[in-house]
């Protein structure tokens, strides 16, 4: 059946030169809602009503035999045998829907040939052509001259011929593609044939080339990419830059292997200039219960190795080993495996492993449980330790298990709390002597009851812990009985009020609390100078640490406490928006009886008061924080330490500033500054310098210059970094990103590690993708 309905002209058509593009701030408010934009523009579509696209609609081929609705100026009817509209043509069939100058159609064999300009429309696509062929019995189309427009991906192209055999299926002959606005030709992808399969999500290419500029750089005889989310197997773009072996280059080319919905792999060969070929393999699992992640680097021969330490055979190794797992019923597991083959490994070698450069690697797992009133944990830890400069007696031990349970129940005012520890701890100390000798088991449980009394205008809690400690050691000599216990009870009373009143400033109206704070601790003095020291260290002294009955962290040592704190907090609540303009704490210790409980001889102290210790928080703007914190000793009038920072940024994080400070007085000081400064719209430096005033020289830096147009950017960075012999070195960053279709490089990430808030302005400037195949 077919109808034929003759009115009045609407909307001439247009042609593909001549599709609507205008800066977005110039398009109906209506439309800027619904459009994205591209490079702050936005394409202006001609009216064709709500059908669907015919290229990507999956439902096309349902087309067939259904009636076509057909308009135009002129009409010409040849009965049982062929239809031509000329002048302002619309039709439709089903989903199917164009617009162009002329029509005809072969009733017999169901052909409709078109006449351009022609304009298709759907849900989130453009199409335009010079001419076209629709089958309407099987749904096919073939364009001539054809350009295309996909507004989720932002991209445009263009075809020389573009057909639509099935419905799943699109091939595209001398097609152009670019996420670049129509008046930019920054890069484009070119190939002789594209075929674009909806079924399985990718699209294959043959004599694929990178153009810049319409100049081209790169040739890929064959290439396929993802039309969705689905991944594929393939190369991933390559990396390159400088290594560590002086002026020498490295150049790795990932290739991304599919093997299942579930678990895939990527190998990553790399050539490093003075060491030679080294690979990486990651491989990702993942499960109901989980996702796991296994990390391999492997060099055979490393030469620049080999000639630095003799004696060496240059082969060389890495691993990592993630899992997080989710059981159900509130049990988790987890493990965390990481092991290299010497010490320099990671800061000759590592790219790819998720282990930073550290003098010890962690070796984990376990599972846990955690509910509302209850938690358990029981795993094993272990340590290989990356450093020649540790001593044997300061290396950590394993824990080979730890078992945790602990408990919170309230009933009322009535609060009962149970923490309880027991843990195996083994190291190799067949060359160590008394204390550091010791191997063996600790089991620790510290019952707490609590009163706990709150109201708006504060809050009352005291409460007494008893904390019990038994061990039984192996290879022990400080006491003949290698089994004992240790009982120290606690006493505690912690205090606050609360104070607001509201006022203004500047015209903002806003809360200000006042927050006094009384904290007491009391423990008697046991003598526990022979118990080893297996996971204990002195706490350093901060604000925080007023309202803690322990200055020492682990189960070895329990301090002695004779003590009030003094505190008080203020805070500026803007009531315009909820956020907190400023928050002023300061407070002090004041101690009534000797510290003697020390480890290692540290610890002990006849001082009656501590240094005041105060932190500050600032926001004046929404795009400024000032975070400052620090001691200050009343007595000799001078700070002991200190750390501040301050991180502002533009709206658009287009610029970016930190400056931060770290002060010990008997340790170091260093002043930390960095930054990104856009000289253009397009043109920024970056920076970041690391200074150490006691050793009075640099402790690292980056500097280097990015370039980011609407669909592309460029970085070019040099950082020197410090190695574990305290020497600086220089490498050179280099990374290139097109819109859509990833990049290449790996300055990103270190800028990002390096710079505050430098990740979020790659995400909002560039809209950033972790692109993989």
């Amino acid at each position: 059946m077919l109808a034929s309905t003759l009115f009045a002209p609407q909307v001439g058509a247009q042609s593909a030169a001549e599709i609507d593009w205008r800066p977005r701030s110039e398009l109906p408010p209506e439309q800027q809602a619904e459009l994205p934009a591209y490079c702050e523009g936005g394409y202006l579509q001609p009216e064709l009503g709500s059908a669907q696209s015919p290229l990507f609609d999956s439902n096309s081929s349902g087309n067939a035999h259904m009636p076509i609705e057909a308009s135009g100026l002129n009409a010409r009817y040849e009965v049982d045998s062929q239809l031509t509209l000329e002048g302002d043509v619309h039709l439709r069939q089903g989903t199917f829907s164009a617009q162009g100058s002329r029509a005809q159609y072969d009733q017999a064999t169901g052909q409709m040939a078109l006449s351009g300009p022609i304009v298709s429309r759907g849900e989130g696509f453009l199409l335009t052509g010079e001419s076209a062929e629709y089958d309407a019995n099987s749904g096919e189309l073939e364009m001539n001259t054809a350009t295309f427009l996909i507004h989720a991906a932002e991209m445009r192209g263009q075809a020389g011929f573009l057909s639509r055999p099935t419905e799943s299926l699109v091939n595209i002959e001398q097609g152009r593609l670019t996420t670049c606005s129509p008046e930019s030709n920054a890069w484009a992808i070119v190939a002789s044939d594209i075929e674009l399969d909806r079924a399985e999500g990718f699209g294959t290419a043959t004599h694929v080339r990178l153009e810049v500029k319409d100049v081209p750089v790169f040739y890929w005889p064959y290439a396929t990419f993802p039309i969705d989310d689905r991944r594929k197997t393939g190369f991933l773009y390559p990396s390159f830059g400088t290594s560590n072996t002086g002026s020498g280059m490295f150049i790795s080319t990932p290739y991304y292997l599919n093997l299942a919905p579930h678990y895939d792999v990527t190998l990553t060969p790399q050539y490093i200039h003075g060491r030679g070929l080294f690979n990486e393999v990651e491989g990702r699992y993942l499960s109901e219960y989980g996702e796991s992640v296994l990390q391999l680097g492997y060099i055979r021969d490393d030469r620049h190795y080999a000639d630095e330490f003799p004696g060496e055979d240059g082969e060389r190794w890495g691993l990592d080993f993630t899992s997080q797992l989710n059981f159900g019923y509130n049990w988790t597991g987890y493990a965390d495996y990481s092991t290299v083959s010497d010490d320099d490994y990671l800061s000759d070698l590592n790219r790819t492993l998720e282990i930073n450069q550290v003098t010890h690697l962690q070796r984990r797992g376990g599972i846990r449980y955690d509910s509302r009133h209850q938690y358990f944990e029981a795993y094993l830890s272990g340590y290989q330790t990356l450093s020649d400069t540790i001593a044997d007696s300061q290396k950590p031990y394993s824990q080979l298990p730890e078992i945790i349970y602990g408990a919170d129940y309230q009933w009322s005012v009535v609060e009962t709390l149970l923490a309880t520890q027991y843990t195996y701890f083994h190291r190799d100390n067949d060359t160590l002597t008394g204390l550091s000798r010791a191997n063996g088991h600790r089991f620790r449980a510290a019952p707490e009851l609590a009163l706990d009394f709150r109201a708006l205008w504060g809050y009352s809690r005291p409460s007494v812990t008893l904390d019990y400690t038994q061990y039984q050691l192996e290879d022990y000599t400080a006491r003949e009985d290698d089994t004992f216990s240790r009982t120290v009870p606690i006493y505690e009373w912690d205090n606050g009020l609360y104070f607001d009143r509201r006022d203004s400033m500047f015209g903002i109206p806003y809360n200000q609390t006042l927050e006094p704070r009384l904290y007491y601790a009391y423990s008697d003095y046991e003598d526990q100078s022979d118990i080893p020291d297996f996971d204990t260290a002195l706490k350093d002294f901060s604000f925080d640490q007023l309202f803690s009955p322990n200055r020492f962290s682990g189960g070895d040592r329990v301090s002695d406490n004779n003590r009030l704190t003094a505190a008080v907090t203020t805070r500026f609540n803007d009531l315009n928006t909820g956020i907190e303009r400023a928050r002023l704490s300061i407070g002090q210790v004041y101690y009534y009886d000797e510290r003697q409980v020390s480890l290692n001889g540290v610890g002990a102290d006849d001082r009656s008061d501590s240094p005041l210790a105060g932190e500050a928080v600032f926001r004046p703007l929404e795009t400024l924080d000032i975070r400052t914190s620090g001691l200050w000793d009343p007595r000799s009038k001078q700070t002991e330490e200190g750390r501040s920072q301050l991180v502002f940024h533009s709206p658009d994080y287009r610029y970016l500033a930190t400056l931060g400070h770290t002060y010990d007085r008997d340790d170091f000081e260093q002043m930390d500054i960095g930054a990104v400064f856009p000289v253009t719209d397009r043109v920024s430096l970056i920076g970041r310098w690391l200074y150490d005033s006691e050793a009075d020289r640099t402790a690292g830096s980056l500097a280097g210059i990015e370039y980011t147009d609407c669909c592309w950017s460029l970085q070019l960075v040099s950082q020197n970094y410090l190695t574990d012999d305290r020497e600086l070195e220089n490498r050179i960053l280099f990374q290139i990103q097109l819109k859509g279709l990833g990049g290449s490089g790996d300055s990103s990430g270190r800028v990002s590690e390096a710079i505050y808030g430098f990740d979020e302005r790659d995400d909002r400037r560039f809209g950033r993708t972790n692109m993989r195949y």
